[in-house]
């Protein structure tokens, strides 16, 4: 019994949905990770380095700004970022259980 052309498509379609959902939380992930690493090292001044740097922080402040409202302050530690990527695994495994389950 062999699938309809649709079932095909359908498959295909879910299929790249669910690549292209785990590529972007892995380059999300990968983004928070540098920017979390920029801000502890101390770059010399260069229009290009500031560049990337204030485009790090546009991307990834939005979202860490949520955990960091929700988490209590320890002084000068920030958990922010690590429970953002906790967060941002977990979703990816939802995500493929659900796709999974089509």
């Amino acid at each position: 019994m062999g699938l309809s052309p649709q079932s095909v498509v359908l498959f295909d379609a879910a299929s790249s949905a669910k690549r292209f959902i785990d590529i972007l939380i892995f380059v999300y992930i990968l983004l928070i990770f540098i920017y979390v690493l920029s801000s502890w090292v101390r770059l010399p001044y260069s229009p290009w380095l500031r560049r990337i740097q204030d485009f790090l922080r546009d991307v990834c402040e939005p979202y860490l700004r949520v955990f960091r409202r929700l988490l209590p302050s320890f002084g000068p530690l920030d958990l922010s970022p690590v429970v953002a990527v906790i967060v941002l695994v977990i979703l990816r495994q939802v995500v493929d259980a659900i796709f999974n389950s089509i």
